[in-house]
């Protein structure tokens, strides 16, 4: 078991001034399992660090993942697939490709859980392996 995060909570454990900040925090740090990210995540993640905060907190990031904090997941073949099936099936929902891509990464590792703060997405998208992601952190 991990738990995969979604861009949201990830940014908001880099952001001391983001209202979700101590609750990504502690639920990041209060987990034993491994904390994956996919790797599409980082793309935002560091466009986010960019334009809000500054390239050194990006570098914060890296450094973790290379001293283990995280792991990266990289996208495989099948998920090409699964990620196209997705931004087709949700295109109205505007579901784009970093959703799509973490949606199919969590069917991959066949994970029942999120850490992400886009509810309005995650809660309408139906994986093929759970009824329901249980999002968190939890309301």
């Amino acid at each position: 078991m991990a738990l995969v995060l979604d861009t949201g909570p990830l940014y908001a454990t880099l952001d001391r001034n983001d209202a979700q900040h101590r609750r990504c925090l502690d639920l990041l740090r209060d987990t034993s399992e491994p904390l994956v990210i996919p790797a599409p995540v980082l793309v935002e993640v560091d466009w986010l660090v960019h334009v809000r905060l500054h390239a050194g907190v990006f570098n914060a990031l890296l450094e973790d993942i290379l001293a283990g904090v995280y792991v990266v997941e990289e996208l495989q073949p099948t998920d090409y697939r699964r990620i196209r099936e997705l931004c087709d099936r949700y295109a109205d929902a505007n579901v784009g490709f970093v959703d799509a891509a973490v949606l199919a990464v969590i069917e991959r590792l066949n994970e029942p859980k999120l850490a992400t703060l886009d509810r309005r997405h995650f809660q309408m998208l139906r994986p093929r392996h759970v009824d329901a992601l249980r999002l968190l952190p939890e309301s």
